[in-house]
Formats: structure tokens, C-alpha cells, sequence
């Protein structure tokens, strides 16, 4: 068996540029993300609670990316708004680097949320695109390791970068962003992908409400990827707070190895788990995934009520079922949205589905804080409770859906 197939590897011939975009890219946001709040801050001297909300509500106006983007990427082709997404944070970034006027930032902080919203509403279609017949899951796969890899590179860079005093660091740090958003637009410049654009009737059902009115599984299918997503999430933002209030017994140094394994486990993994589950149902596979979040939970929340001596044990244990389901959910999910998407709406379908990520996103912080506040293990075993009723409906989901979408071969 070819190597490349063995490690559930996609054909790369003539797309190499594009997995080596995607990585760039990720780079550089890794490099920025850590470091945006505190330029703010420091840089451009804007007071810590001004800065957060200038990034909040910049990021409320970037809601609508996804559904304008399903009005559009059929007819102007995903690789087009990819690159015009690229382009378009390069110059935000860009504008960053120069600009200290408030309202600069804040339009540069809304171009960059904006266009951040148009990639991720717009490269899983190219990576449908590109990919070879029976190849979309490797590619999805394969998409997604290098942006973690990406991504948990320029972390480690920032990690270096704030290692050191003064301005410099943050404008290193943009610098490299709107450098990497730049080079990987030229080289997306040389992908070729043929979209299969809608006919004309296709072209003017385009606006949300042909798809609420003629797919409601597929709606429902999103509503339950966006308890996935909030599970996918939720580490990033309750992990520290837990371990920081409600575990002292933890070493506070533990997050960060944890989340660093969880990055390695997403940068190496996908592939294999998608060689190793081709002969499985997409939505079995997400149903897993589901369960062993629901796990996931329980095991977080226990973590109040051992011995002190099993807490980091405890932590270990959790962050392995966590890293489990989403490496499951990573590539399948997405998969299992571009296998049931129609060939002349897949664009506008896909991006829809990333309302989910974007729902998810937006709750995320409230849902943690909220819960956690009224009770300290109470957000661990809610979203257990949510993570069980989204595996659920996809249980159900699977009656209805095209058995040649929920099939991987």
C-alpha cells in the first residue's frame, strides 16, 4: 500500500500551494491572535476594556459574512473570495501596523473579522473543488492539519515574541500576519479549481429562505454541529478559568501543555482517523464524537469531587477523550455538510454551515461565565447534556439523509 494512502493522505498533485496557504495563513494568525488585545493596549494605548469592545462589536458586524457569501460564491467561485479574503486582512493587518487612530483600528478590526468570516465561510468549498473523486474527507482532513500545524507554530512564535519588553514583539507579530495573509494569497493565485456553478434557477433561489424552506434536515444538521462547535471551543475558554478558580490543586502550567498536546493530536491525526473510519457512516463517526465530548464533560466535572492527588491525572485523562472527539468531528463534519449539499449550491450550503462555528463562537464565553458562576461544574455537565442531544439527532438526522452523502465511499 502507497505510503501516502496508508497514512489517509488525498492526491496533492498541482495543490500544493494551496496546503502551503493554509498553513501560512495560520501561521500568522497564530503569531497575531495572542497578541491582538495587548498591541491594543500597549501599543496603541487604548484602555483594556475600550479595546475589547471595539473587537467585539467589530466581530458583531461580521455576523453577516456567511449569508452574504451564500448569495455569492456560486457565481463568483469560492477560490475568488478566498483570495479577496486573504488579500483583504493583509491590508487590515497592515493598516494595524501603521494606524493608532481609534476608529482606523476599529475599521481595520471589522475588514480583518469580516474577511476572516469570508475564508472560513468559502475554503471548505474550494477544498471540494480540488479534491479528486472520494478524496473530499482526506482533503478536509488534510486542510485542517496544516492549519493547525500553522497555527500552533506562530503560537509558539508569539510565545517567544512576549518574552520580550517593549513595542517591538506586537509589531513583529502584525508584521508577520499581514505578511502571511499576503503570500498566501499569491500563492492561492495558482490554484486552479473548477466550480460547478448553479443553473439558472439555482443562481435566484440563493437567499436564506429557499434553504429554510426546502432542507430543514440540513438546518438541523447545523443546529447540532453548533453544540459540536461549542464543544470544540469551550477548552480554549474554560479550560483556563477552571483550572486558575476551581482546581488549585492543578499546576497552572498544565493548561498550557494541554492544549499544545490537543493542537499536536489535531495537526497529525486527521488523516489517519479519516483512513481508519472510511468504511464507517459520516454520521456514526460524528455520533462518537458526540459521546465522547458528552464524556468529556463528565470527566471535567468530576474533577471537583477527587482527591487532590488524581486532579492532574483527571486532566490528562479528559484532554485525551477530548482530543478523541474532535479529531473525530474535525474532518467529518465538514464532509458530511459537503456530501449532502447539492453539486449546483454546495457554496452556498457550506457557507451556511459555518453559522455554526460563528453561533457557537458568539456563545461560547457567556455559556461558560454564566454557568460557571451560578455553580462551578454546572457548564461541564450542561454541555455533556448537549453534546448527548445533538449525538441524537444525528441519529435521527441519518433516517432522512442521501445514504450517498452519509457514506464515505
Amino acid at each position: 500500500m502507497p505510503t501516502a494512502t496508508s497514512l489517509g493522505l488525498p492526491n496533492i498533485r498541482g495543490r500544493a500551494p494551496l496546503l502551503a496557504g493554509l498553513a501560512i495563513d495560520s501561521f500568522g494568525g497564530g503569531c497575531a491572535g495572542p497578541l491582538m488585545l495587548l498591541f491594543f493596549v500597549r501599543v496603541a494605548d487604548i484602555p483594556l476594556g475600550t479595546a475589547g469592545l471595539l473587537l467585539t462589536v467589530a466581530t458583531m458586524f461580521s455576523i453577516a459574512a456567511p449569508a452574504a457569501v451564500g448569495m455569492v460564491i456560486d457565481r463568483v467561485g469560492p477560490r475568488n473570495l478566498v483570495i479577496g479574503a486573504q488579500f483583504a486582512q493583509g491590508l487590515a493587518f497592515a493598516g494595524f501596523f501603521v494606524g493608532r487612530s481609534l476608529w482606523l483600528l476599529f475599521l481595520c478590526a471589522l475588514v480583518s473579522t469580516t474577511g476572516q468570516r469570508v475564508f472560513w465561510s468559502a475554503i471548505f468549498t474550494l477544498l471540494s473543488d480540488v479534491a479528486d473523486p472520494g478524496d473530499r474527507d482526506r482533503w478536509f482532513g488534510l486542510g485542517g492539519m496544516m492549519q493547525a500545524a500553522g497555527f500552533g507554530f506562530g503560537a509558539l512564535a508569539a510565545g517567544v515574541l512576549l518574552s520580550f519588553d517593549g513595542d517591538r514583539p506586537f509589531l513583529i507579530g502584525i508584521a508577520a500576519n499581514a505578511v502571511s495573509f499576503f503570500v498566501a494569497g499569491v500563492l492561492l493565485l495558482r490554484i486552479r479549481a473548477d466550480h460547478v456553478a448553479p443553473a439558472a434557477a439555482a443562481a435566484q433561489d440563493s437567499g436564506p429562505a429557499p434553504l429554510l424552506r426546502k432542507d430543514k434536515a440540513f438546518l438541523v444538521l447545523i443546529a447540532a454541529n453548533t453544540v459540536l462547535a461549542l464543544c470544540t471551543m469551550m477548552i480554549g475558554v474554560g479550560l483556563p478559568v477552571y483550572v486558575t478558580e476551581a482546581l488549585p490543586e492543578a499546576p497552572k502550567w498544565i493548561v498550557g501543555v494541554l492544549l499544545a498536546a490537543i493542537s499536536v493530536v489535531l495537526a497529525t491525526g486527521q488523516t489517519l482517523v479519516v483512513r481508519h473510519t472510511e468504511k464507517r457512516r459520516r454520521t456514526q463517526v460524528l455520533v462518537v464524537a458526540a459521546a465522547l465530548w458528552a464524556v468529556w464533560g463528565v470527566l471535567m466535572a468530576g474533577l471537583l469531587h477527587v482527591p487532590a492527588w488524581l486532579v492532574v491525572p483527571g486532566l490528562v485523562l479528559a484532554a485525551a477523550v477530548f482530543a478523541a472527539a474532535d479529531v473525530l468531528h474535525a474532518a467529518t463534519g465538514n464532509a458530511l455538510a459537503a456530501a449532502v449539499a447539492p453539486d449546483n449550491g454546495r457554496g452556498k450550503y457550506l457557507s451556511y454551515w459555518q453559522y455554526s462555528f460563528t453561533i457557537a463562537s458568539v456563545l461560547v464565553p457567556g455559556f461558560f461565565a454564566q454557568l460557571f458562576e451560578v455553580r462551578q461544574e454546572l457548564p461541564w455537565v450542561t454541555l455533556s447534556a448537549l453534546a448527548l442531544v445533538a449525538g441524537m439527532a444525528i441519529v435521527v438526522l441519518e433516517r432522512v439523509l442521501p445514504d450517498a452523502a452519509v457514506r464515505r465511499t
